[in-house]
């Protein structure tokens, strides 16, 4: 019942997530070129009713994926976020009263089935709650480092696909390192109460993470097309999630002849998200040649 909750409330939360990045990309397309990756761009957004909402829906999404997490180990709910990219793909064409083409629908299905499957094969499970401090220090550094390389790269771009895909890579990370301190501290909540959440470096780490993964990915969507940055955060999210639970928590997952259904479900989550980035719902119609 627990990991039927916890896979719930994490399809929640992508749902959540994909309503507040169209949102978000609304507020972000206003944004004049000479703003980006400044305090100015801050000062921009927060005056922009679209941006606004789409954070408040956000807030409610990771409201559900704490849930999904207490529930559930990081490695069954941050891959199930992987359907943030066909929702917001959905959504984007509803908000702007357009059809989303055959090839967006076989994609969605591509993904949602080859989630299943892999999910249903791997089989994931909750390890170790308990994280050593050499552990944390390592997950942090490393994370960092490879945030502030994608910036850097990023900066050295024009404005354009490269430059958001690099940004929203760096965002993707972010977001894996908030969930995996996100799922800390829930834990510490329903083990020792809300006096010693509060008391938790995690708690306040993983809202640090979340504040500048937002702000990462404010500046991937001002910097390019949508099918640019959301590919790259949906799956680098889940990816580098599941590699956080397996290294940080100890999650496990099954191997052996399993790593066949696991291999193809992956395959055709890639295939269809692929099939997913080029189709366009800003003009309503598929840029594929």
């Amino acid at each position: 019942m627990a990991a039927v909750l916890s896979a719930l409330f994490a399809l929640l939360a992508a749902v959540g997530n994909a309503t507040g990045t169209v949102l978000q990309r609304v507020g972000a397309r206003s944004v004049p070129p000479g703003d980006a990756f400044s305090i100015r761009l801050v000062r921009h957004l927060l005056h922009h009713p679209a941006w606004l909402a789409g954070i408040a829906v956000v807030v409610g999404a990771a409201a559900c994926q704490a849930l999904a997490l207490a529930f559930g180990p990081l490695s069954l709910v941050q891959p199930i976020l992987v359907t943030e990219l066909p929702f917001t793909l959905l959504i984007a064409c509803a908000f702007s009263r357009r059809r989303l083409p055959a090839a967006g629908w076989t994609a969605s299905v591509m993904v949602a089935g080859g989630l299943a499957l892999t999910l249903a094969a791997a089989a994931p499970s909750g390890g170790n709650s308990v994280v050593s401090t050499g552990t944390w220090v390592l997950t942090l550094l490393t994370t960092a480092l490879v945030i502030s390389l994608c910036v850097l790269a990023a900066l050295r771009q024009p404005r354009g696909k490269a430059r958001a895909a690099l940004f929203s890579s760096a965002s993707a990370i972010g977001y894996a390192l908030t969930a995996t301190l996100m799922k800390s501290a829930t834990e510490t909540f329903e083990q020792r109460g809300t006096g010693a959440f509060f008391a938790a470096w995690q708690t306040y780490a993983f809202v640090a993470a979340g504040a500048c993964s937002l702000f990462l990915l404010a500046n991937a969507m001002e910097s390019g097309p949508l099918v640019a940055s959301q590919p790259a955060l949906t799956l680098g999210e889940g990816l580098v999630s599941v590699t956080l639970g397996i290294l940080v928590y100890e999650d496990r997952v099954r191997t052996g002849w399993w790593l066949i259904p696991e291999g193809v479900g992956a395959v055709l989550i890639t295939w269809g998200v692929l099939t997913l980035v080029r189709v366009d719902t800003e003009s309503g119609e598929s840029s594929a040649p």
